[in-house]
C-alpha cells in the first residue's frame, strides 16, 4: 500500500529547513541588574552607654552620604591620647554587660576582618578612634558600602555600634585583637 504524500508548500519548506538551521533561537533580554540599595532613613543616632565597667559614653549621629552613612559625634571617658577599635557590630543589642550581646562584626558578605578602604574587610570595620588628652575621641567617619533604614543586607540601622579598650590591628580575626567592649549603643533611625 502506498501512502500519498501531500505536496509541500513554500511555508511549509521554510519551517522545516529553520528547525534544521545552526543558528540558535532568539532569547528573551535578561532581566535588568537590580538598582543597588538605598538608604530610605535620613538620619539615625546611637546613644553610647558604657560596658564592662568602663567610663567610656557618648553619642553619635549617622546620615546616609555617598554610597555609605557619615558617623560623627564624641566618645568620652577614653584613656588620654589612646586609640580605641570602633566597630558596627551585628545585633542591636547591648543587654550584657560586657555588650557580647551585640555578637559579631557586621558582616554581611562574610568577609575576612580588615582595615576599613581595603579590599577584604568587614562591613561594620572602621579606622580606630583617637582620644584627646582629655579622653575625648571626635568622630568623623564615613562607612562605605553600607545603607541606613533600608532594610537590606547592608542596613545598619537596628545594628549596634561598639567601641573597644584596645585599638583594632586590622590584621587579627575575626575582630582585630581590639580587646573589651568597652560602650556599645543601638542605631536608632529618628527620621
Amino acid at each position: 500500500m502506498r501512502t500519498a504524500l501531500a505536496p509541500l508548500t513554500l511555508a511549509g519548506a521554510l519551517a522545516v529547513l529553520a528547525g534544521c538551521s545552526s543558528t540558535p533561537p532568539a532569547r528573551a533580554p535578561a532581566a535588568p541588574a537590580a538598582a543597588p540599595a538605598t538608604s530610605t532613613a535620613q538620619q539615625a543616632v546611637a546613644v553610647l552607654a558604657s560596658a564592662s565597667g568602663s567610663r567610656v559614653s557618648g553619642k553619635l549621629t549617622l546620615a546616609p552620604m555617598g554610597g555609605g552613612v557619615h558617623i560623627s559625634g564624641e566618645v568620652g571617658g577614653l584613656p588620654p591620647n589612646a586609640l580605641s577599635g570602633f566597630h558596627v557590630h551585628e545585633k542591636g543589642d547591648c543587654s550584657a554587660i560586657d555588650a557580647s550581646s551585640a555578637g559579631p562584626h557586621f558582616n554581611p558578605a562574610a568577609s575576612q576582618h580588615g582595615r576599613a578602604g581595603t579590599a577584604v574587610h568587614h562591613a561594620g570595620d572602621m579606622d580606630n578612634i583617637v582620644a584627646d588628652a582629655n579622653g575625648v575621641a571626635r568622630v568623623n567617619v564615613h562607612l562605605l558600602g553600607v545603607t541606613l533604614g533600608d532594610g537590606g543586607a547592608n542596613d545598619i540601622a537596628g545594628r549596634a555600634v561598639i567601641v573597644h579598650a584596645a585599638p583594632d590591628d586590622y590584621q587579627t580575626q575575626p575582630a582585630g585583637n581590639a580587646g573589651a567592649r568597652v560602650a556599645c549603643g543601638v542605631i536608632k533611625v529618628t527620621r
